[in-house]
């Protein structure tokens, strides 16, 4: 069945979880579709996991337009949300409308998704009135990671858990048809998800949550090292790969790879013709 801004809301309403991954590329969109998750986001976090940035500060307008366009190729039953990067939106209403609008016409995403709470209202209202859906996201905002003094989890406190809380209720009546909730205890984000009409996707925000997003090199273990608390490993795909890398190159260096089954052949008399002509 093909997911929708309906179907997902609908899949609130009668309790079933939505599941999300990120995805960047074709081949995975692919692989993502053929598994049957029901939505997909081209986040900026694509800056870290396929641009080698240390945030998402520097993904720039070009950069997710041509990653989304990349991944829409591989969809068809997939839902498509492609992140805001960013000052994109954050410089004037105008600004956010038109390149939410690129996101869609060029990317060809079906739907946006940008940071902040009730100070973006004001543009999620102009996209919505656009035609264009909304995907909020509040409590951690990695494009507000020097404001918070790194990747630290949000709401731990009375003041800031009423703060997410009025956030996302506001961003609800601004017009978003979904919110993502990161880094907020799993207490406080169910707490949300029972206060909101639209679905909650949760990322380090607990089970409560309407459904659940994951960046797809984390769940795969493809960084060495590099685990934050509310990852599970699906598989570990990453020594895998290094694996099969690893067997590569001791095969080319042994001479073992190509071996006959893997060449064309060529008529030996053609050979011997060429042969000829050289001596």
């Amino acid at each position: 069945m093909k997911n929708t801004v309906t179907t997902l809301q609908k899949m609130k309403q009668e309790g079933q979880k939505i599941s999300m991954l990120t995805c960047y590329d074709y081949t995975t969109a692919c692989l993502i579709e053929e598994a049957q998750i029901n939505a997909v986001l081209v986040g900026d976090s694509l800056g870290m996991t396929m641009m080698g940035y240390p945030d998402t500060l520097s993904v720039t307008m070009e950069d997710m337009i041509h990653h989304t366009a990349c991944v829409s190729r591989g969809l068809h039953d997939t839902f498509l949300v492609a992140d805001m990067p960013f000052l994109s939106y954050q410089t004037s209403v105008y600004d956010a409308v038109k390149n939410a609008g690129r996101l869609i016409k060029e990317g060809h995403a079906q739907a946006v998704k940008l940071e902040g709470g009730a100070t973006v209202c004001e543009q999620i209202e102009a996209i919505v009135k656009a035609d264009i859906p909304v995907v909020a996201h509040i409590g951690l905002t990695p494009q507000s990671i020097h404001a918070f003094g790194g990747f630290k989890v949000q709401g731990k406190n009375e003041q800031r858990a009423l703060q997410i809380l009025e956030d996302a209720k506001a961003v609800e009546r601004a017009g978003a048809f979904m919110v993502t909730l990161e880094c907020v205890p799993d207490e406080l984000a169910t707490l949300i998800s029972q206060e909101l009409s639209i679905p909650t996707i949760g990322i380090g925000a607990g089970n409560g949550c309407d459904g659940q997003v994951l960046v797809y090199q984390d769940m795969l273990n493809m960084f060495s090292g590099i685990k934050p608390k509310f990852v599970k490993h699906f598989a570990n795909i990453g020594e895998e790969m290094k694996r099969a890398f690893r067997a590569y190159d001791e095969e080319v260096k042994a001479k073992t790879f190509p071996a006959a089954e893997h060449n064309f052949a060529i008529d030996p008399e053609i050979i011997q013709a060429v042969k000829e002509k050289l001596s």
